[in-house]
Formats: structure tokens, sequence, C-alpha cells
């Protein structure tokens, strides 16, 4: 594959998406340099493949900046300083309160170009970097009255290169989007969790997927997060002030659970739920579709996986979506397959024939 991004590209921060980005661009073969204020850090990511260091005699065409939120606007306009013909983009979560530092300085913000790839893992770092992280994730160009149409056009290469799919906004309307569908759940999934710091082991002991689903985020990094929700406090606060109201409209209800319209209450807001997630793309970009679940129990032991998929594939039965997950206290997984309603009974056939033991 040739890459549609050209010249050098010089990545500033080495953690996880910058060396992320890194690995991905040089499976493409293009020349990448990295700098982290970390020497061990950069040292890191290069050892791993990520690029080389810069030399004094490179001509650099893009620079990506990949450092924390709170100092990427100070690290733009160094580098829009520092690179004179080169386009600058940086991966930050939040996008208006860094450009308009970035604008109201003496540097050449026409050449700058915001982008936030929605892609992560829990766990940061160089070791943790991926050349497949970005790999069908939508990719956030904010474009602006000064934007330069080439650099927005470079930074899109950029991102078509490393798998993903581009969406032009502007940083506005990007943060008021992240606000909801980001930041809003990082901070739910972060109070929840909390709630099992004081619990007890017995109670752990029952914790099942829901818990895991909807806690999964809260391992993010603290110090990270705490620069984003408050760079994107101004679009974040009215999603959490519907979220209170509503969420205080049922615990009213639960607590007068036998009064008048209170299930009702309780029900409209599980309904919502239901209609919320509905509206979520699924499988190829499209709405989500209703899939039916058939449960597998397999053993915890090297190679039942790979068979279990094996043989539903020798079957021709499709599967939409899985979920895996451990039953407490025994050496067995749970392998939830999704598949089109016409596809289960195949499946649950295949299965029973195969000998497979199936849950519920």
């Amino acid at each position: 594959m040739n890459a549609r991004t050209k010249g050098q590209i010089h990545i500033i921060g080495a953690g996880l998406l910058g060396t992320s980005i890194g690995l991905s661009l040089r499976n493409l073969n293009v020349d990448v340099s990295l700098e982290d204020s970390s020497p061990a850090v950069q040292s890191l990511a290069i050892d791993f493949g990520a690029g080389r260091n810069i030399a004094p005699e490179d001509k650099v065409s893009l620079v990506v900046v990949c450092v924390p939120p709170d100092v990427s606007a100070k690290t733009i306009i160094s580098a829009l300083d520092r690179f004179p013909e080169a386009i600058v983009t940086d991966v930050a979560s939040v996008k208006a309160a860094i450009l308009d530092e970035v604008s109201s300085s003496a540097a050449d913000s026409s050449r700058y170009v915001g982008s936030h790839p929605m892609a992560g893992r829990e766990k940061g770092g160089a070791l943790s970097g991926r050349p497949d992280l970005f790999v069908g994730r939508p990719w956030v160009i904010t474009v602006e009255e000064s934007t330069q149409d080439n650099a927005v056009n470079v930074v899109e290469s950029l991102a078509l290169d490393l798998g993903a799919t581009t969406l032009r906004l502007s940083a506005k309307e990007h943060d008021r989007a992240v606000a909801l569908i980001s930041h809003t759940p990082q901070v739910i999934s972060s109070l929840l969790a909390s709630r099992l710091v004081e619990a007890d082991d017995f109670d752990l002991a029952l914790a099942g997927q829901g818990v895991r689903d909807t806690t999964r985020i809260a391992a993010s990094d603290p110090k990270l997060w705490l620069q984003i929700l408050s760079m994107n406090s101004q679009q974040l606060l009215p999603v959490l002030k519907e979220f209170q109201e509503e969420l205080a409209e049922v615990v009213s209800a639960l607590e007068n659970v036998h009064g008048s319209g209170s299930l009702a209450k309780i029900g409209n807001a599980l309904e919502r739920g239901n209609q919320g997630i509905a509206r979520l793309p699924g499988k190829h970009g499209t709405r989500n579709t209703a899939y039916s679940q058939v449960v597998v129990m397999i053993d915890d032991k090297p190679g039942e996986l790979a068979r279990l998929f094996t043989e539903v594939g020798a079957a021709q039965v499709n599967i939409e979506d899985i979920k895996l997950d451990h039953a407490t206290g025994a050496q067995v997984g749970l392998v939830e397959l999704s598949v089109i309603p016409a596809a289960e009974e195949k499946l649950i056939a295949t299965l029973r024939t195969n000998g497979w033991k199936l849950a519920g």
C-alpha cells in the first residue's frame, strides 16, 4: 500500500497515541522522527520501532503533537516556530481551548489543524502502542475559516493512512459532541466504580458483565482526565446537569415507588435508554440491529475459543458481535455470540451437534 502521507513526519510525545501513529506510519515506510520530554520514553518508543531521533538537517513536512491537553497549545506554538515549513496537528481530546490559545499567539495558526482520533486504551504509554489502534475509528479534523485547505488535506491523508474514517467539524462542534459521547461516560463510569471501593467482598464476588461493562473506562488515567474535564467544562456541564436532573427524578420515584406515576417515571427512563442505545451506530456504521444472543460455555484453556469460531464458521453462520466473560469461581468462560435472528436456530443446532454446552 502506498502512503498518502508524504515527506518526514515528526511526532512530539511518545505515549500511546504518538507511538501508535509512529508504528502505523513505519509499516507504510513513512519516515518518522520522535521526541519526548522524557529521554527514557523517547528511547523506548524508538526501540519499539515507532521512529528515529530527529536530526538537525531534517526537513519536516508534518508535526503531530501527542502531549497532554494542558501543554498541547504551548507545544503546538513551539512547533509552528521550530518548523516554519511544516503543517502542525495535535491529537488532544479538547479542541476549542487549544485553538483559542494558538490563535491568540504570534504563531502562524493557518498551518495548524486540530484533530482528534476517537481511539485509545485504558492503559497508556509507549508499550501499549499498536499500529492498528486507529483502524475503523473516527478521526475528527477541526476546520476553521482561517485554516489552509492544503493543511486540512495533509492531516486528512494522515488519518486515512492510519485506517481511520475522517469527519470534519469545527472545534466547538467537536467539544460539544465529545462532552456527550466521551466525557460524560467517563465521569459516570468513574463515579459508579467508586461505589466499589467500600463494597463487601461477598458483593464483589457476584460481579458480572453488567458492572464490568459500565465501569471499564474507569481504569483510565485520572491525571489525564482531570485535564480533559476541566478544559471542556463549559460543554460538559449542561450534559451532566441534565443527567443529574433525570437521576434525581428516578431517585424520587423510587423513594415513593407506590405513589401515583412513580413506576411510569422509572419505566420512561428505562424506555428512553432503549431508544438512545438503538441510535448508536452499529456494524458498518448502520443503526444497531436487534440481534439474538447465544451464550456458550467453554473450558478456560488454550485453543477452545479458536475451535469454537472455526466450527461456527464452517457452518456458514456469521457472528455479528461477541462478548467474553469468565464464570466466577469456575474454570470456564462464557462467550456471548450475537447473530441475526434468522441464524439463531442454525447456530444452536451447530453448537449442540459439536458438543458445546449452552448457558440459559
